[in-house]
């Protein structure tokens, strides 16, 4: 009996949640010698697939260059507002002024670039994008078996 209660924590010490952290669990017999890939393995796998990379240097192509544009027409803005107050003042037509006009445009700027973002990724990454998401599902799948 005592024998047992040995055998019993030693496979608990092997195996079991409360086993030893600093040694890896051992293969047990009805487990197969290779198995599937795991989850993480198959994202890094998609991770570094030629259509993922696609999918990052579209929107690369398009997020970079618009962000910087945005942020060069907002520095600008801010910079004519506190460099040049008297252009800013300037009327335009009755009460409006430049600096008038200028805000009204970041806000116009801000929903254009909205829009076009939501039209690039619609018609260059999202099919691409969902593609991948149901490959990446399947393959999955098939490493939680």
């Amino acid at each position: 009996m005592e024998q047992l209660d040995e055998q019993e924590r030693a496979r608990a010490w092997d195996d079991g949640p409360g086993g030893n952290p600093s040694e890896p669990p051992r293969q047990r017999y009805d487990e197969p010698a290779n198995p599937l890939p795991s989850a993480a393995a198959v994202y890094l796998e998609v991770q570094r697939s030629p259509a993922f990379q696609e999918v990052r240097r579209r929107y690369r192509r398009f997020v970079l260059p618009a962000t910087l544009a945005f942020l060069a027409w907002y520095l600008a803005y801010v910079v004519a507002a506190t460099a040049a107050p008297g252009l800013m003042a300037r009327p335009v037509a009755g009460s409006v002024n430049v600096a008038m006009l200028a805000g009204l445009g970041q806000f116009l700027t801000t929903f254009l670039l909205t829009w076009a973002y939501a039209r690039h990724a619609r018609l260059r990454r999202d099919r691409a994008a969902l593609e991948l998401r149901w490959d990446t599902q399947e393959m999955t799948r098939g490493a939680e078996r």
